[in-house]
């Protein structure tokens, strides 16, 4: 019998904690083995009551699992990702717009032989996109709409003096290619990494980001016009209480990409 693959998660907010806690259920093939934290004592309370708690180490630390997920502020994502790649793992970002401005880690995977997978997240149909840029394509757009609140605090808002605070109608805050909503709103747009990454590259993929109080789910529309399809596809995630910048899905999607490392029957990504 193969042995359980081990998994690390970084961070045990909004994101980690769920996934932490359905490892914890059991998954076949999986192993909740560390997960790191900035507060050590309170990851060790959130983690007490489980079956099997894991240990709480450093990020640095996990990279002594097989499987290291990424689900911490994006601030340490370079820490965490760097230790997971010398160490030739299996590295799963949830901040996938911090990897736009760090391709070099990926020739450093190719170099250790480590690999990057990013999960779906909060969006649909990557596996579409990716079928139509193995051919050409002419335009991949993403128009974000979230509260105002799930935008507060974005760098890109502070530095233009926007406050989302005091919008009472559908605005447009930002629109640009996904290299440049990636920096802007590094806690908003990782569908829109995610969406690049799948398609015609960051530079290319055109985001829209627009802060309406009239939506209570984080929504985002996709246009794809290809040689060979024409897609639009919208999503309406409903936010996390404890983080209203993420959607309730994102853990289950990063749950069902790592079921689908060890899954006998695996159905797209």
């Amino acid at each position: 019998m193969a042995q359980d693959l081990t998994v690390g998660i970084a961070g045990l907010g909004a994101i980690g904690l769920h996934l932490a806690r359905a490892l914890d259920k059991g998954v076949p093939g999986l192993k909740l083995a560390a997960a790191s934290a900035r507060d050590h004592a309170k990851a060790a309370a959130n983690v007490a009551g489980f079956k099997h708690p894991p240990r709480i180490v450093s990020n640095a630390e996990l990279a002594a699992c097989d499987i290291v997920v990424e689900a911490a502020p994006a601030a340490v994502f370079e820490e965490i990702a760097t230790a997971a790649i010398e160490a030739g793992r299996i590295f799963v970002p949830s901040s996938v717009g911090a990897l736009l401005p760090r391709m070099h880690l990926v020739e450093r995977a190719r170099a250790k032989g480590a690999r990057i997978i990013v999960p779906t997240g909060a969006l649909l149909g990557l596996d579409a996109v990716r079928a139509a840029a193995e051919g050409d394509v002419e335009s991949v757009t993403i128009e974000t709409r979230k509260p105002p609140r799930g935008l507060a605090g974005a760098p890109y808002l502070e530095k233009n003096k926007i406050d989302v605070g005091v919008i009472t109608s559908a605005t447009r805050v930002f629109k640009g290619n996904a290299f440049d909503a990636a920096q802007g709103f590094p806690a908003n747009v990782n569908v829109a990494a995610a969406l690049a990454l799948a398609g015609i590259g960051p530079d290319r993929t055109m985001v829209e980001i627009w802060a309406d109080p009239g939506v209570t789910r984080n929504t985002h529309t996709i246009r794809v016009e290809a040689a060979t399809v024409r897609l639009t596809m919208t999503i309406e995630n409903v936010p996390s209480e404890e983080n209203p910048r993420t959607g309730k899905i994102t853990p289950l999607s990063i749950l069902a990409c790592l079921r689908g490392l060890t899954s006998t029957l695996k159905v797209g990504s």
